[in-house]
């Protein structure tokens, strides 16, 4: 297959990728790996190249380790599973308001998405560079939970005793060149832009100034470009590889809101919320016989990142931001090459929570809290060309609780409990030229 078809073949999957959306991440709002084989693995590549899609997410200039030139395609089905509990006691709006206590708990009608991540890897023979291009839904979320009575969820009782039904959809499209320098047989270093694409959906928009009847949906938005740049160093030898990236915060333009007023009339206004930078370390090993064993550690900037960082509410009665904290991710897998044609893997990554108790009020739109995650996959080479794998990851369920938070304030007597775990099946294929 020459150069000029896989260019061809690359640019029909960029269009079909742009409709990914990302339902519920590990790492705040990213996935912990792309692709089959990336995720069968923990997510650990930053020294560990076993596919293009792996090594351009987490780094790519570990491209250099990669045998030839590739075309790896995948394609992620998630299935998350959200609950939203709330508790008011009596009197938390005044005297006999409510009269008994009220509780209740509602699940997220939201089931599957699908998520696409291509990549290509290609080195001119008799070069000292190798020229790659990933292609990722890379971050979001989404909830839907339907609207219910005061006595049912008080959380979602019409609004302003609770805030109504709630929806939210956020999905960032990542494009990432890069060309990767050969230096020696050991060293490799890259350099290249990210280019993002983003839509934010959320109602009510808390990030809206209130009207009179409450906040107003913000699902009416235009999508934000975003630019931002990743860099990465490989080293490789005989038993150890090791290697490292920085992918720098990821700068959007303002998601533009359209929105409407207490009376219906026509209102705009805008919302910053960029994506933090993201510093990874890795090494490998691969000195036992048909084995390869790897570890990442991440760090991922929330608290310095605009729409995260920021906290509480501002004077007009808008959300200011998330709340979140910085974290630390750790990533671990193993390969196994059990025959010539087939390869096993198993993974498990953890990170730290990056939302607070205190901001489970503000988050409850956005339960990015999974903190465990294991990972089972293989892989199956049909043809000298040809590659086909498979993975299976689950998220383990953690919750967080905390009071509900209005612009005056927590509201004395409530409670807020927001848990989450999440499935995900995943395919692809490799074609090796």
């Amino acid at each position: 297959m020459r150069f000029h078809r896989i260019v061809v073949l690359v640019a029909g999957l960029l269009l079909s990728a742009s409709s990914g959306s990302v339902a519920l991440a590990q790492y705040g709002p990213f996935l912990s790996g792309v692709g089959p084989i990336n995720r069968s693995m923990g997510g650990a590549s930053t020294a560990a190249p076993l596919s293009a899609n792996g090594a351009m997410y987490w780094n790519p200039a570990s491209l250099a380790g990669l045998k030839g030139s590739q075309l790896d395609v995948g394609a992620e089905l998630l299935v998350p599973q959200t609950q939203l509990s709330s508790t008011y006691a009596p009197g938390t709006f005044g005297p006999g308001v409510p009269p008994v206590p009220l509780s209740g708990t509602s699940t997220n009608s939201q089931d599957v998405f699908a998520l696409p991540s291509i990549s290509l890897s290609f080195r001119p023979e008799e070069s000292n560079f190798t020229y790659g291009l990933g292609i990722f839904a890379s971050a979001g979320f989404g909830t839907n939970y339907a609207a219910s009575s005061l006595a049912g969820n008080p959380v979602l009782s019409p609004q302003p005793t609770g805030f109504g039904s709630i929806y939210s959809q956020y999905q960032v499209l990542q494009i990432v060149p890069a060309a990767v320098w050969h230096v020696d047989d050991c060293w490799s270093v890259s350099i290249g832009p990210t280019i993002d694409i983003g839509r934010l959906q959320i109602d009510p928009g808390v990030m809206l100034s209130p009207n009179v009847t409450g906040y107003p949906s913000a699902t009416h938005t235009t999508a934000a470009w975003g630019v931002g740049f990743q860099a990465g160093v490989f080293y490789q030898e005989t038993d150890w590889n090791f290697g490292a990236s920085y992918k720098s915060p990821q700068w959007f333009q303002p998601y533009q809101i359209d929105s409407t007023d207490a009376t219906g009339g026509p209102r705009s206004a805008t919302f910053n919320l960029d994506l933090p930078s993201i510093t990874s370390v890795g090494a490998a090993y691969k000195g036992v016989d048909r084995w390869l064993f790897a570890t990442d550690v991440r760090y991922f900037d929330f608290q310095n990142t605009d729409g995260y960082g920021t906290s509480g509410y501002s004077s007009t009665g808008a959300l200011n931001g998330l709340g979140y904290q910085g974290i630390f991710a750790v990533a671990a897998g193993t390969q196994y090459q059990a025959t010539e044609a087939l390869a096993l893997r198993m993974g498990y990554s953890w990170n730290e929570n990056p939302v607070p108790n205190s901001q489970t009020g503000p988050n409850v739109a956005s339960p990015l809290i999974i903190q465990h995650q294991l990972s089972a996959g293989a892989s199956y080479q049909l043809t000298k060309s040809l590659v086909l794998s498979a993975a299976w990851t689950h998220g383990f369920k953690n919750s967080i609780s905390g009071p509900v938070v209005l612009p005056t304030g927590p509201l004395a007597g409530t409670s807020l409990t927001s848990s989450a775990y999440v499935d995900s099946f995943v395919f692809g294929a490799t074609v090796l030229f």
